[in-house]
């Protein structure tokens, strides 16, 4: 998967320098990402370990470059990253001394995507607010480490493992955002969006679960103007 996705990664890169005559603007991002967390992965999990909804949401950052299709009509491309891992211990069973039995939960979601952007002011407004909609091809991957009980054995031994799964999720999103100039070619951005995405079986090592990664981002950033 880190191959695909060194991969994915320069060819976004390399379409984020097109030719200057198509070129409207490059944004770099940084924000929070708060998950649905609505599947079943994320509810096994809480009966299971000491982690609740809230505890996935984390940082997220990305970059998109936008070119220019028509009056007021951009076509964004753009590529982020999330990871949360979260500490936890069985909510219901302790070694045999009476310690913690301790896991790490770890998710991390790289959404690739397309979108077409209406600004309704003209690029150098003070002011520039928008909306957008698109698609989205999100690459991701979950991990459990730790000490694990063996529930399939009548003692329950306690085991050292690692579990993990890996998969991509087609989905689509919603935006709205406002640029504030700083100059004629700098501008501020804040922007607010959700992501839906297709509900998927996990496979690999967890192959009775489903994983959600629909939910809101907020991010502040700089657009650049070409």
């Amino acid at each position: 998967m880190r191959r695909l996705m060194a991969v994915l990664t320069l060819g976004l890169c390399g379409a984020l320098l097109p030719a200057p005559s198509r070129a409207a603007g490059l944004d770099l991002r940084l924000g929070g990402f708060f998950p649905r967390a609505n599947s079943s992965l994320f509810r096994d999990d809480n009966e299971l370990y000491t982690v609740s909804k809230k505890d996935w949401r984390g940082f997220t950052g990305g970059i998109e470059g936008n070119f220019i299709l028509a009056r007021n009509v951009e076509l964004g491309l753009d590529f982020a990253a999330y990871s949360r891992s979260v500490d936890t211990a069985y909510r219901n069973y302790e070694t045999p001394s009476g310690d913690d039995i301790r896991q790490t939960l770890k998710l991390e979601a790289y959404p690739l995507g397309v979108s077409v952007r209406i600004v309704p002011t003209s690029r150098r407004a003070s002011l520039a607010p928008y909306v957008a909609v698109g698609g989205d091809l999100v690459f991701w991957r979950y991990r459990e480490v730790g000490d694990f009980i063996d529930f399939f054995d009548p003692s329950l031994p306690i085991r050292a493992d690692s579990f993990e799964s890996t998969g991509v999720a087609p989905g689509f999103h919603v935006a709205g955002g406002l640029r504030v100039a700083v100059n004629e070619d700098i501008s501020i951005v804040g922007e607010g969006r959700y992501q839906f995405t297709k509900e998927k079986g996990m496979g690999d090592d967890f192959p009775e679960l489903r994983l959600d990664l629909s939910g809101w981002s907020a991010t502040v950033g700089m657009h650049v103007r070409f």
